[in-house]
């Protein structure tokens, strides 16, 4: 694997780096506690349509979102990697638009698939989503659900939209002073390892509730609790060695094509990779 490999993995979001995509802005109004009522207008203002959608119908859509293009990324990550292994190598940037283009390719298609199983109208959905996240106090698993995926999406890209409202600016990256080669190995390994923990205390509790964690449906629940957790867990144990998610994302951005610490971030990888199979995870 090459140093650019290593950083694909990063980017191409397996789930060590998580978590939601933008979508637009409409009318909206309360109807209860867990739904919203939508309503459309057509162009003579008569009401075109009006749909109830709750909190379960956001959650349903974009944790599916979540687990679906998340499987595109790992696919994509194996397709890169056989290039490079053939010998031709991706520049960083082009990598980087390349998985970007890929993403959204897929996730038109996968949006209207979703939407279709789910019977729900889009710009209803899209409408109800936002008036949920204008009030998250009273729809927080919506806020999870959503947020989740807007980081997915910022690891893809590099843009900034977790917390975007309809009609604002994306605010302007956080500057962050690089780690040093040397540095950023020594945080990928707490970083890797805070990681692996929380995976390891998420997996003793399946296994003390008598959860078969070869079960499809118990591997996709503990990957979604996994993500749901994970970034906190992370971004902890940063903080408790004076670093941030940000500054370590951007260093190994930074340093991506320095062979010692490809290297390194693979032994990382490999060794979590191992740890996991250990306790009898899924692959992830």
């Amino acid at each position: 694997m090459t140093s650019t490999t290593s950083s694909t993995t990063l980017l191409a979001g397996s789930a060590l780096l998580i978590a939601a995509a933008a979508v637009t802005f409409g009318k909206f109004s309360s109807s209860s506690n867990d739904s919203l009522q939508i309503t459309e207008i057509d162009d003579n203002g008569d009401i075109a349509r009006e749909e109830y959608i709750t909190e379960d119908d956001i959650c349903n859509v974009f944790d599916r979102l979540f687990m679906e293009m998340q499987g595109v990324l790992g696919q994509l990550s194996q397709q890169i990697q056989q290039l490079q292994m053939a010998g031709q190598q991706i520049p960083e940037a082009q990598l980087r638009q390349l998985l970007k283009q890929e993403f959204e390719r897929a996730l038109s298609v996968k949006q209207k698939q979703i939407y279709e199983d789910c019977d729900l109208d889009e710009d209803c959905l899209e409408e109800a989503t936002w008036a949920m996240l204008d009030q998250a106090e009273e729809y927080p698993k919506a806020k999870v659900a959503v947020e989740r995926f807007q980081k997915l999406w910022e690891n893809v890209s590099g843009e900034t939209v977790v917390g975007m409202r309809p009609g604002q600016a994306a605010p302007e990256p956080e500057q962050v002073e690089l780690l040093s080669p040397d540095k950023l190995v020594e945080t990928a390994e707490v970083y890797f390892g805070s990681l692996t923990d929380a995976m390891r205390g998420l997996v003793q509790k399946y296994k003390d509730e008598g959860k078969d964690l070869t079960s499809p449906a118990v591997a996709k629940q503990l990957n979604m609790e996994f993500t749901a957790t994970a970034n906190d867990a992370g971004s902890q144990a940063l903080e408790e060695i004076g670093s941030s998610l940000n500054q370590f994302q951007k260093s190994i951005e930074a340093h991506a094509n320095k062979p010692q610490v490809g290297r390194a971030l693979q032994m990382l990888q490999m060794k979590q990779q191992q740890e996991l199979m250990s306790m009898g995870v899924p692959g992830m």
